[in-house]
This record gives structure tokens, sequence and C-alpha cells, in this order.
């Protein structure tokens, strides 16, 4: 009997099945909550937006209001109020830059998360030859964000 050209493959142990098992669900996990932090990211980004325009759209009818008040005589008490205001928009928007952070946080976990990924993958499952041979680098730092609270200041608005 001839067994040239035919190949025949070792069956795989059960241990291993279950290894690559847990590999493609701990793979699945891992980019499931990546695409959730590029999610978040794009809402996050997009309330700051609208907010920044609803707080700049709030100052020019403060200014308004004030260039409107001014014209009709000075009064102090008013004048006072509104400048309370203003300072209640600058902490507002000083608050803001926190999407700034949290945005950095995410790219930064998201980028951490797709390197596990890799890893895993080209672990357990070996080469793609679709896939580049070199990883792409973790990045370097652990936290690119070393600040954790968000502390009033001057603000000049717009």
């Amino acid at each position: 009997m001839d067994h040239v050209g035919t190949h025949v493959e070792q069956p795989s142990s059960p241990q291993a099945d279950a290894t690559l098992f847990v590999a493609a669900e701990l793979q699945d996990h891992l980019l499931m909550a990546s695409n959730d932090l590029d999610r978040l990211h794009t809402l996050l980004a997009d309330a700051s937006t609208t907010l920044l325009q609803r707080f700049y759209n709030a100052t020019e009818q403060i200014h308004a209001l004030m260039d409107a008040h001014s014209s009709d005589g000075d009064d102090k008490r008013d004048s006072a109020a509104y400048h309370e205001l203003m300072q209640q928009l600058g902490a507002a928007v000083t608050a803001l830059q926190f999407q700034d952070m949290a945005s950095q946080l995410i790219v930064h976990t998201n980028h951490r998360l797709r390197g596990c990924v890799d890893t895993l993958a080209r672990e357990a499952f070996g080469d793609d030859d679709d896939e580049p041979s070199a990883p792409p680098a973790p990045p370097l730092r652990p936290n690119p964000v070393t600040q954790s609270e968000m502390d009033a200041g001057s603000v000049d608005l717009f």
C-alpha cells in the first residue's frame, strides 16, 4: 500500500483544544472591551464638543447682555451677577478638561488591550501569514495621565 502524498493529522489533545478555546474566548472579550473603549471615546468627544459649543453660546449671550445693560446704566449688583456667572462658566469649562485626560487614558488602555490581543493570538494560535511578523510595541509609559483631579484655576473663556 502506497502512502505517498497522504498526510494524516495527529489528533489534538483535549487539553490543547481547551487551551485554544480559552484563548479564543479571552481574545474575543479583549476585542469587545477595546471596541467598547472606542465607542466611549467617541461619545466623550461628541459630548465635550457639544458642551463647549453651548458654553461658547452662553458666554456670547452674557457678553451681549452685559453690553446692553451697560448702555442702560451701570448697576453694580447686576454687574457682579454677570461676573459670577462668567466665573461659573469658567469653572465648568475647566471641568471639561477631564475629557482630554479621559481620552488619553482610553487611547492608552485601548493600545494595551490590542497589544494583549495580538500577543495572545501569536502565542496561542501561531503566526498568521496575513499579519506582520513584528507586533505593535506596547505603550512605553504605564499611565499617560498622572493627574487624578481637576482644580479650578483662572480660565479665559473663548
